[in-house]
Formats: C-alpha cells, structure tokens, sequence
C-alpha cells in the first residue's frame, strides 16, 4: 500500500481517538492529503443539538482550506467498527467541492483495515460542481 495512504490512515486513527461522540458512541476520524502532499485531519464534533454537530470529513476540509489548500487528492474516513462508515451525503458534497471524480475515497474498518477503496465519481456520479456555477457565470 502507498506510504501516504498508511500516514493517512494512521492520522485518521489518532482524530477518531479525540472524536467528540458522547451521543451516538460512534467517533470517526478522516484525514486527507493534498495535491502538494499536505495531510489535515478532523474527527466528528457532536453537539447536544444534534444539527449543530460536525463530520470528521468536514472537520479535515475545514482545516485543509484554513492552511490555504484547495484541492483533495485522497480522503481517508474511519468509523469505530467492521461496518464501513463511508461519508455522508452531505460530506460527499463537501469532498466534490474541493475534489473531482478522480478523489481516492479510502475506508478503514476500526482497526485501520481497508474495507473500501474507490473514488468520489463512483461514490459521487453525475455530482453538481463549481464548475456547474461557473458554465453560468461565462
């Protein structure tokens, strides 16, 4: 397996381990790595109320785009147990923001184990982009 995909991993394990996930007992880890080989992390953040709570996947982007980065090569996510935790609708959006059809989606068991290893075109077929907004703008 490629290097980048075991830091990866490895990053995704040690964000899980700091989740904030009192309510559901499910904490879940991603990590990303960047066109210029720059990894950023995030772990789900729940909130009592639980709209306000945050994806481990949005936590990664947001720190990616907070250090000045603006394009996802792979996004690894990881879930507590054997069944696969594959990014939510929402976080699928929010990876096509930053990535194109070609983004490696990696999924890890609990253990760190890849169960998944596709891309956002096949988790994400026929997506709405920015380049959807910008065909209207020209």
């Amino acid at each position: 397996m490629d290097a980048n995909v075991n830091d990866l991993i490895e990053a995704a394990i040690k964000a899980r381990d700091n989740a904030h996930a009192v309510y559901s007992n499910h904490p879940v880890g991603a990590a990303l790595l960047t066109s210029d080989g720059t990894m950023h992390t995030g772990c789900n953040v729940e909130n009592a109320a639980y709209p306000l709570g945050n994806c481990a996947e949005s936590g990664a982007i947001a720190d990616m785009v907070k250090n000045g980065h603006r394009f996802i090569r792979i996004m690894v996510v990881i879930g507590p147990a054997t069944t696969l935790c594959t990014p939510c609708g929402g976080c699928r959006q929010r990876i096509r923001e930053f990535g194109n059809d070609n983004t490696q989606i990696i999924v890890c068991d609990g253990e760190g184990a890849v169960q998944l290893s596709t891309t956002l075109g096949e988790l994400l077929p026929h997506s709405f982009g920015p380049e959807n907004i910008d065909e209207v703008r020209t």
